[in-house]
């Protein structure tokens, strides 16, 4: 049954690419928006038990196949970005559909690589859809052709390509190792070396490239170009998911599922964690284009998620995990709504913006909402998955009676305020500002329902998460993984 997560993506990607399929061509964005939704559904409405161990994909390449707790909890989060980014595409390449046919498959390829990247149970299988992520995600970035593109996919390539280096020599030495791929072979082994040199330079090597792929500080520089430069539906699902999936949700995987505990490795990631809050936080207050702030912010976000990891017990992964999906959730709304503007105003310059709330009325009010949750803000579900980061901190402080974890605790609550600052300054000087003189509303450019619809989706997911959050901590139904780096 997983198997047609995988190839129902494949099979729309030949479709799409046809010859004389123009009809279908003509609705491709429908085609990927109706898939993502439907994944996303799927998803929620699934068995706890689903697993594919004797499937299509494992009987004919030997591509095993799973569904776990944190699977289904990505699975959810590329539906969620997916949708969104297939309704802006939709919009943004009106007006040639053979173009916004191209783009979809470029899509439905991201869509194949992150679906596979989740439910695969061994390390290669993992990096080959990583990188089928990756390089659909260069072109996506370089799609339009233009200087700053084209100049933010080379860089995103440049870095990639790095990290892929680290990631395959990696590889080498466990196979060498274990000789398997498999998760659970390459457990045994690691638990069996003792510590040994080639096992820590193939951990480290390894958590080097996610920690690139993931745009973490000091690995950023390519998150700029990438957010900021690219098509707005790329913005969506870079920001929204692209990441998370490459590098976030590998590194969860390979700590619980493969790398045993290192308490050297947690320090490091605590520490990148809360270097990348601080800078992104920082960079974002100096920014005047929407897309460049939102990009720091998301840098500076992911760097909440990583604290978590790094912090290592069950609360603080539970707190991870949902702001990974809070993130993916506020932050494709707020790149949704970036997109609204660009195409209501022809740009993202906040200097040559200002007074849109009362014409573009439902953008403003979404774009309040994610604001607020990204700030961690009551009671919207941003603020309860910091508060379980911020909390699990304190409570390894006073356990292991190391100042740190205090520190840490104190600079994830001084920038969420931070963060607030940024995002009402956006705000206030995009739909509340004065109005520029050379300013015009793009007069064919009416609300259009194919943004509306991500818009409402997005905020109605982020508002029901916050209000659902006290019960599910009342029941202990949060997903808490268990083991660490």
């Amino acid at each position: 049954m997983l198997d047609w997560l995988i190839l129902v993506p494949l099979a729309a990607i030949i479709l799409l690419n046809l010859p004389w399929s123009d009809f279908i061509r003509r609705r491709a964005a429908v085609l990927a928006a109706l898939l993502a939704a439907a994944q996303a559904a799927m998803v929620v409405a699934a068995p706890s038990e689903w697993v594919s161990r004797a499937s299509i994909l494992a009987q004919t390449l030997h591509l095993h196949l799973a569904m776990t707790g944190l699977s289904r909890v990505m699975l959810l989060c590329i539906g969620l970005a997916m949708m969104a980014a297939a309704c802006v595409t939709q919009v943004m390449f009106s007006d040639d559909f053979r173009r916004r046919a191209n783009f979809v498959s470029l899509l439905l390829v991201s869509l194949l690589g992150m679906n596979g990247a989740v439910l695969v149970t061994d390390l290669f299988s993992l990096y080959v859809f990583i990188e089928v992520t990756s390089i659909s995600s260069f072109v996506l970035i370089a799609f339009t052709l233009e200087k700053k593109s084209l100049e933010g996919a080379i860089k995103y390539l440049i870095l990639s390509a790095v990290a892929t280096v680290l990631m395959l020599g990696s590889l080498a030495l466990l196979l060498l190792m274990a000789g398997t791929m498999d998760f659970a072979g390459i457990k045994e082994a690691l638990a069996s070396s003792n510590g040994a040199l080639v096992a820590k330079l193939a951990i480290g090597g390894f958590v080097c490239g996610l920690l690139i792929k993931g745009g973490l500080v000091p690995f950023h520089g390519w998150v700029l170009g990438a957010y900021s430069a690219s098509p707005a539906p790329a913005s969506v699902l870079l920001a929204g998911i692209v990441t998370k999936v490459c590098g976030i949700y590998a590194m969860i995987r390979l700590a619980t599922s493969v790398f045993p505990p290192n308490a050297a490795v947690n320090q490091v990631l605590m520490l990148l964690g809360a270097v990348s809050i601080v800078v992104g936080a920082v960079l974002a207050l100096r920014q005047t284009d929407m897309k460049r702030l939102l990009a720091y912010s998301s840098i500076s976000q992911v760097g909440y998620i990583v604290l978590g990891l790094g912090c290592g017990t069950p609360l603080a992964w539970a707190g991870a995990i949902f702001h990974l999906f809070n993130h993916t959730v506020f932050k494709s709304l707020l790149f949704v709504n970036s997109a609204a503007v660009e195409r209501r105003t022809g740009t993202t310059d906040m200097s040559r913006l200002g007074q849109l709330g009362s014409a573009m009325p439902l953008t403003n009010l979404t774009s309040v909402l994610a604001a607020l949750s990204t700030a961690g803000i009551p009671p919207l579900a941003g603020f309860w998955s910091k508060l379980l980061i911020i909390l699990a901190l304190w409570q390894a402080g006073v356990k292991q009676g190391q100042a740190m974890y205090f520190v840490y605790a104190a600079v994830a609550v001084l920038f969420s305020v931070v963060t607030l600052g940024y995002l009402l300054s956006l705000q206030r000087k995009v739909f509340f500002g004065k109005t520029p003189e050379n300013l015009e509303l793009l007069g064919a450019a009416k609300p259009s329902g194919w943004i509306s619809t991500p818009e409402l989706i997005l905020a109605a997911v982020t508002l029901a998460a916050g209000l659902l959050a006290p019960l599910l901590l009342l029941t202990g139904s949060f997903l808490v993984p268990t083991g660490s780096f």
